[in-house]
């Protein structure tokens, strides 16, 4: 539940990552997956998407926008890779990004923004 954590949106943010083990399952299903997180953009609930860099898994970062954690795995189980059985070692935190791009967003908007 949000309790008044989020500034303006009153939407929580979500740090959500996952591995992808499955080399060839990962290949066959990138377009539709990467479909789904264009859907996500234009839609709000993606704010930023993207593999972490030197993992030894496929690992995948993305900061999403939910009304709740409920609202957060209905989310994330319309994501192609979920729906094909691909994500493994989900890892699912709340947010508050108090400094930085995010701030408008955070428990304390406009008192830490970006420079």
């Amino acid at each position: 539940m949000n309790d008044g954590l989020v500034g303006k949106s009153d939407m929580t943010l979500y740090l959500v990552t996952y591995d992808h083990p499955d080399a060839e399952g990962w290949a066959r299903h990138l377009l539709p997956h990467a479909g789904w997180l264009q859907d996500r953009l234009a839609d709000g609930s993606l704010l930023a998407s993207g593999p972490v860099v030197g993992a030894s898994e496929r690992t995948a970062v993305l900061i999403l926008v939910a009304p709740d954690r409920a609202a957060l795995d209905a989310l994330v189980a319309t994501d192609p890779f979920a729906i094909e059985n691909l994500i493994a070692d989900l890892n699912v935190r709340e947010w508050d990004p108090i400094f930085g791009a995010f701030n408008d967003r955070s428990s304390r908007p406009g008192q830490f923004p970006a420079p």
